[in-house]
């Protein structure tokens, strides 16, 4: 019985570590996808107020 409860906790924390490696690969996508086009985007709203 305590073989099976300690395997249920050694799961939950698999199932939390497995939720924080996605969580920290699509925050570093999402740095690297900004950094990508925030030049460009800089660009558009210059033009924006420059039009202004």
């Amino acid at each position: 019985m305590i073989e099976l409860l300690n395997r249920v906790r050694n799961e939950k924390g698999q199932g939390m570590a497995e939720y924080a490696l996605i969580l920290v690969l699509v925050s570093i996508a999402a740095i690297a996808a900004l950094t990508a086009l925030g030049t460009s985007i800089e660009n558009v709203f210059r033009q924006i107020a420059d039009a202004l």
